[in-house]
């Protein structure tokens, strides 16, 4: 399998790109990583070096990948976080371009919005464009619960409420949705929800809350559970081993006290996690 990952890009630690690509590439994933922004490090830890790169830039990487002639054997793109509207038009025109060169390529669109407790964090005019542009060119989409309700436009704070929204970005033109970190009036306090649809199912995988909190854990998953689909053709399947790998790494990650994700550390967990967690599956 091969896929094209456009996606932010941090030297020290571990989110976009720096999260998603080994984990691929344990799985026995060949990923051509293509960076929107090289940052020294994630700039949550309050001041940071590097730039965001221009959306031309993106288009001839892209181009001089497609002049080695390969893009036929491209499964599929996967982008993550993006600077500005231009880098996501970019990233755009490169699902086109896959597409021309294999039309069964897969297009995942991890929708970074923002989140829970910390609302849109994104550049003014991404929120829309994710919606308006990316969302709907996507077949797969892995929202967090915050960028769910948003793309819905409406809450989920029950289950029923939530399968209700993920109908509703159905609605927008994917065909396949990853909720991470749900919690509705139904999950208890100690536990996470993950929920995932393909349009005729639903189904849940829930764990238990750890006690961290840290970056690039959707980033990990939105690549694992695409891996997993496309491997796969199952939604429910594609989550369980996602959820399964990443709460290994999440547990590791804990024990060491550690502040960046454990995803070298932790590696086996790619491949034959601790803890196997199965989906529940709610019907259509």
């Amino acid at each position: 399998m091969n896929l094209l990952s456009v996606q932010s890009h941090v030297a020290f630690g571990h989110v976009g790109n720096s999260a998603a690509v080994f984990p691929l590439q344990r799985m026995g994933v060949e990923v051509w990583p293509v960076h929107t922004v090289q940052f020294s490090n994630h700039p949550g830890y309050g001041d940071w070096q590097g730039r965001v790169f221009d959306a031309d830039l993106i288009r001839g990487i892209v181009a001089g990948i497609e002049k080695r002639g390969v893009l036929g054997e491209c499964d599929g793109v996967l982008s993550g976080y993006i600077g500005g509207a231009d880098i996501g038009e970019a990233i755009l025109d490169a699902v086109a371009t896959v597409r021309r060169a294999n039309p069964s390529a897969h297009y995942c669109c991890d929708p970074v919005i923002g989140d829970v407790g910390r609302g849109i964090y994104v550049a003014r005019g991404i929120p829309e464009f994710m919606k308006e542009r990316a969302v709907p060119a996507a077949d797969i989409v892995t929202p967090n619960q915050f960028e769910l309700d948003y793309l819905a436009g409406r809450e989920s704070k029950s289950l029923a409420q939530a399968r209700d929204a993920v109908k509703a970005v159905h609605d927008l033109g994917p065909s396949v949705i990853l909720v991470t970190s749900l919690h509705t009036q139904e999950t208890p306090e100690d536990a996470v929800d993950l929920l995932a649809s393909d349009g005729k199912a639903c189904f849940r995988v829930r764990t238990p809350r750890l006690a961290l909190t840290i970056n690039g854990a959707g980033d990990a998953i939105a690549a694992l559970f695409y891996a997993h689909f496309l491997r796969t053709g199952k939604v429910g399947e594609a989550m369980a081993r996602a959820a399964s790998s990443i709460f290994g790494v999440l547990t590791a990650t804990a024990e060491m006290g550690a502040r960046e994700i454990q995803i070298v550390a932790a590696q086996n967990e790619f491949v034959e996690p601790t803890h196997t967690f199965e989906a529940e599956d709610l019907g259509a």
